[in-house]
């Protein structure tokens, strides 16, 4: 699950470049657009028209993932009009989400990675009811503001009640380069802010993405920035994505099996 406690800090950007480099390491990856009232994941990939097939499996409907740069892709973006908002209760979005995890045709993946919307509510209890997590990935920009969301969200996930592991920290944004100038750091948004909070909290600090053009660029020409072989970003993300790696299976061999969350009533 790659989540935040807060919007705007990316969390669409590292699962798409997450996803995309997890792919270009070998292996079957899965991505599912988890943001039901605002779905990213089909302009990043470049999908926006793409209608999955609903086929009829042993007397059920059963969706077809689109496909694209080796990665199965699904999000509420594929069924909805693009220009129109998702005014749903919070049951009716939690039902939804249920359909794309259980109700869809991904085969046999090593991967799949869940983009999820800002916050702790109906959508992430959801997630956690439905399926066992292998763990979370936490997204945050070095703002205070947002390492304040950041430290709700790991709070969420390690609290009994979810009990789901943090495999590590994001930092996304932590500095800006100038494409005329790439040697040079400008620390917008304060300097190092992911990393002591990881420290603080003693969980890993997975990576730090600057905010370069290129990565906006290519988010939005709907070719995630680590599908580009010769891009220094690009081997940032699959740094990242190895270091993903190297942490599920730390997690797998020591921690046990994260258990559904079970619904009391």
């Amino acid at each position: 699950a790659v989540s935040s406690g807060k919007g705007g800090v990316g969390k669409s950007t590292i699962s798409s470049n997450l996803a995309v480099a997890l792919a270009k390491l070998g292996y079957k990856v899965g991505l599912l657009d988890a943001d039901i009232h605002g779905p990213s994941i089909p302009k990043m990939f470049g999908v926006e028209d793409a209608h999955p097939e609903i086929i009829e499996v042993e007397g059920r409907h059963t969706i077809i993932p689109i496909e694209k740069y080796g990665i199965k892709l699904l999000s509420i973006g594929f069924f909805v009009e693009p220009e129109n908002a998702l005014v749903w209760r919070g049951p009716v979005a939690s039902n939804a989400l249920k359909q794309l995890i259980t109700d869809t045709d991904w085969g046999e993946l090593d991967y799949f990675v869940m983009d999820l919307p800002p916050g702790t509510g109906d959508i992430h209890l959801t997630l956690v009811q439905t399926i066992n997590i292998t763990g979370a990935i936490i997204v945050t920009t070095p703002q205070e503001v947002a390492l304040a969301d950041a430290r709700k969200g790991i709070s969420m996930y390690l609290g009994d009640k979810v009990n789901v592991p943090v495999l590590g920290l994001v930092e996304n944004m932590a500095w800006f380069t100038p494409a005329e100038l790439p040697q040079n750091k400008y620390f917008i948004f304060g300097k190092e802010g992911g990393k002591r909070l990881a420290d603080e909290l003693n969980i890993p600090l997975l990576g730090q993405i600057p905010l370069v053009q290129s990565i906006r660029e290519c988010g939005d020409a709907g070719r995630p920035i680590a599908y580009d072989e010769n891009s220094i970003i690009s081997i940032a993300f699959k740094e990242f994505a190895a270091k993903v790696v190297e942490r599920v299976e730390y997690r797998n061999n020591n921690l046990k099996a994260t258990k559904k969350v079970e619904i009391i009533k």
